[in-house]
């Protein structure tokens, strides 16, 4: 299963006259999303979801119709055909496994996904984590981002954590929310190796990941989507990590 980078589309601009969607199959022709063409290059298409929602996928992921109709449609310049490809193994937007912080705040700093919530100024004082949130909403709520770090000092893990909300809102927008993280996640990497149920929400104790579904990366690691718990604040999280979780609905420590 190859890794699709994800690149959710925050705050872009809207083309004078915008291209017919072109329905995107899987390999196998099993799946189909409608999406209009973005860019190209020798080894990804970069398409618009019809919800706005911008993404990459890797040309092995697509099928041999869309591929024929891309070659005929949006040719590669000869120059860039001719060049070797190169590997992308980002986890999120430009994020490596293995970023120093230093690096992580320099990408961070220049994406187009996420952005400060708060002056640059305390940013030496509070940190990385949930001090930048993503431009957009992403299934209907707004994410704010948070790491771990290995001794070293090196990325080991990011998620994306929805705005906490009360008890009451679990069975409604968050389930919404996380369904739709489940979806797009699906389009990315693939039917998942684990696919739950929803845990009800006296599962989640205090503290509490609780992981729904899993999906393995081909570069290494893990993408797990779940609900979390903090106080009486309740949250969709999707974490990515460079563990190789196995498929069992646990929380994760």
């Amino acid at each position: 299963m190859h890794h699709a980078h994800l690149i959710l589309a925050l705050g872009c601009s809207l083309l004078p006259l915008a291209a017919a969607p072109h329905p995107w199959k899987d390999p196998a022709g099993t799946r189909t999303i409608q999406g209009e063409f973005i860019s190209r290059d020798a080894r990804h298409v970069t398409i618009r979801r019809t919800d706005g929602l911008v993404f990459t996928l890797d040309l092995k992921k697509v099928h041999p119709d869309d591929l024929k109709w891309l070659d005929a449609n949006h040719p590669l310049p000869a120059t860039q055909a001719a060049e070797p490809s190169v590997d992308n193994t980002a986890v999120f937007d430009a994020l490596h496994f293995g970023d120093t912080r230093q690096q992580v705040l320099a990408k961070l700093k220049a994406s187009k996904i996420v952005e400060l919530s708060i002056d640059e100024t305390y940013l030496g004082r509070l940190g990385l984590n949930g001090t930048f949130q993503t431009r957009k909403d992403l299934g209907g709520l707004r994410c704010m981002l948070f790491f771990d770090w290995s001794e070293g000092g090196l990325m080991r893990e990011v998620s994306l954590q929805t705005q906490a909300l009360p008890a009451a809102a679990y069975p409604t927008r968050l389930k919404a929310c996380l369904d739709d993280f489940a979806k797009l996640l699906t389009t990315l990497y693939g039917p998942p190796l684990q696919n739950a149920t929803y845990p009800p929400l006296t599962d989640l104790t205090d503290g509490a990941f609780l992981a729904t579904h899993l999906w393995r990366l081909e570069g290494g690691g893990s993408a797990l989507l779940g609900s979390a718990r903090e106080n009486e604040g309740y949250m969709t999280v999707v974490r990515f990590t460079q563990k190789e979780i196995q498929p069992v609905r646990v929380p994760i420590p």
